[in-house]
C-alpha cells in the first residue's frame, strides 16, 4: 500500500572522529547541525524547531538554540536515554503535522572516551530509589543487567553464544567496508582489527557471564546532526528526502510476573509498522541498537523479524550481512559494537538508515526502499524505553 509522506529526513552530518580532544561535545553538536543543513541546502534561518536531550554540555532546557541563537517556534528536551532520537523524529513528525514548525533540527555531542567515562560499569552504588531498590543494593551495573537477560534467554530458548556471536561478526564485516569505522578501532585501540569469526569473539575476554569483550560496545566520541522538515520543504531540498512513515515509543520494566526477555519494542514496533502500513518482511535495513549483542537479538524477536525465542536461529549463517539476502542488513555503519558508542547512540541509526536509502551506505544494499531505526534506552531487563522509526526512500 502507499504510505502517508508525513515529514522527511532532508539532510545528515556524522561526526568522523571517535577520539577527539581538540573540540568540545557543543562544537560537535553545532558543527554536525550546519553540515547538516549544507547537506540539506538550508540555513540557519530556516530552523524553527529544536530537538535536544541535553546530551554532552547541551544543558537542558533546549539550551542548544541559545548558543547557536536561534529562536525555535517548537523545543523539545525528551531524554529517554539512547532512544531520544528516535522519540524526537517522532515528535518532529507530529510538530510538522499539527503545523507547528517546517524545519526540525536533532543533534547529539559525547566526548566518552575523551572523558574516559565508564559507560556500561555505572551503578552499583548503595541504597537506591524507589525504582532500584531491587538492584542497586546489589551491585547491579548497566552491562550486568544485559548478561542476566542473556542468561535468561539462554536457559528459557536454548539461545548459545556462539549465535550471539554472529552478530558481532556481521557488524564488524560492515565496519570494515567504513573508512571512519576501521578509524575508529584504531583510535580505540582494538587488538583486532579486521573481519572476526564466531572463534574470536568467544575467546574475547568475558566481561559478564555470558557476553565477551567482542559482544560490548565501543566507548567512543562523536555525534551528529539531523535534519527533518515538512513534505513542502522536503522537496526543495539539494538531496531526495528520506520519509518517516511511521513511529512508535514505549516504555518497558520490572514486574513480579514480566518476561525480561521482552523488550519494550514490543510494544513500539507493531505501532510503528502499523501507521507505515508495511510488514517486517518487507524491511531491507534494520538499525538496531547493539550496546550488546543481546540487545540486537532480543529486539529482532520484538521488532517482528522472528518469534520470540527464535533470534539465535534467525541470525546464524550471516544471514544479517549486507550481502546475504533473506533478512535485513544489520547496522550497516558498523554499529556500536565496531563502529561508534558515545553513549546514546539512537541518531546514529537514523543516519544510516537514511543514508541506506539515498544510496549512500559503505555497505550499500541495492534499491533499498524500507528501513527500521529502533533505539533503546535505559537498561535491558530493567527500566528502558524503546522508538521504532520507519523510514522509506522518495
Amino acid at each position: 500500500m502507499a504510505q502517508e509522506r508525513l515529514a522527511a529526513i532532508v539532510g545528515l552530518y556524522e561526526w568522523p572522529k571517535r577520539k577527539d580532544p581538540g573540540v568540545s561535545a557543543m562544537q560537535i553538536k553545532a558543527a554536525s547541525i550546519k553540515h547538516a543543513l549544507d547537506d540539506a541546502g538550508l540555513s540557519w534561518k530556516d530552523v524553527d524547531a529544536v530537538y535536544d536531550a541535553g546530551d554532552g554540555e547541551g544543558g537542558g532546557l533546549g539550551a542548544v538554540a541559545a548558543y547557536l541563537g536561534l529562536r525555535p517556534n517548537v523545543i523539545d528536551t525528551t531524554q529517554v536515554g539512547g532512544s531520544s532520537y528516535e522519540f524526537h523524529a517522532a515528535h518532529a513528525t507530529r510538530a510538522i503535522q499539527e503545523g507547528k514548525c517546517k524545519v526540525a533540527v536533532l543533534s547529539y555531542g559525547s566526548k566518552a572516551a575523551t572523558q574516559r567515562i565508564p559507560i556500561g560499569t555505572g551503578g552499583g552504588r548503595a541504597g537506591g530509589s524507589w525504582s532500584t531498590n531491587m538492584e542497586a543494593p546489589y551491585g547491579m551495573t548497566l552491562i550486568a543487567n544485559y548478561a542476566m537477560v542473556a542468561q535468561r534467554h539462554m536457559a528459557q530458548y536454548g539461545t548459545t553464544s556462539a549465535q550471539l556471536a554472529e552478530i558481532s561478526v556481521a557488524t564488524r564485516h560492515h565496519a570494515m567496508r567504513n573508512p571512519q569505522a576501521v578509524q575508529a578501532l584504531h583510535d580505540m585501540a582494538v587488538q583486532n582489527i579486521g573481519e572476526l569469526t564466531v572463534a574470536d569473539v568467544l575467546e574475547s575476554r568475558m566481561i559478564a557471564d555470558p557476553l565477551h569483550l567482542l559482544e560490548c560496545c565501543l566507548v567512543t566520541d562523536g555525534g551528529g546532526a539531523v535534519i527533518i522538515a515538512s513534505p513542502e520543504v522536503a522537496r526543495t531540498t539539494k538531496k531526495k528526502p528520506v520519509w518517516i512513515l511511521g513511529s512508535g515509543e514505549a516504555l518497558s520494566y520490572v514486574t513480579n510476573t514480566g518476561d525480561i526477555t521482552t523488550s519494550a519494542a514490543a510494544q513500539s514496533a507493531p505501532t510503528a509498522f502499523g501507521q507505515a502500513g508495511v510488514k517486517p518482511s518487507e524491511i531491507d535495513i534494520a538499525m538496531i541498537y547493539d550496546s550488546f549483542s543481546i540487545t540486537v537479538a532480543v529486539m529482532l524477536e520484538d521488532l517482528g523479524f522472528c518469534k520470540k525465542g527464535e533470534a539465535g536461529a534467525y541470525i546464524e549463517g550471516g544471514r544479517l550481512r549486507y550481502d546475504r539476502p533473506g533478512a535485513p542488513a544489520l547496522n550497516t555503519d558498523g554499529g556500536g559494537l565496531s563502529s561508534n558508542h558515545p553513549g546514546m547512540r539512537g541518531i546514529f541509526l537514523l543516519m544510516e538508515a537514511a543514508r541506506q536509502l539515498r544510496g549512500e551506505s559503505t555497505s550499500q544494499v541495492p534499491n533499498a526502499k524500507l528501513a527500521v531505526a529502533h533505539g533503546n534506552g535505559g537498561f535491558l531487563g530493567s527500566l528502558h524505553s524503546g522508538g521504532t522509526i520507519i523510514l522509506g526512500a522518495d
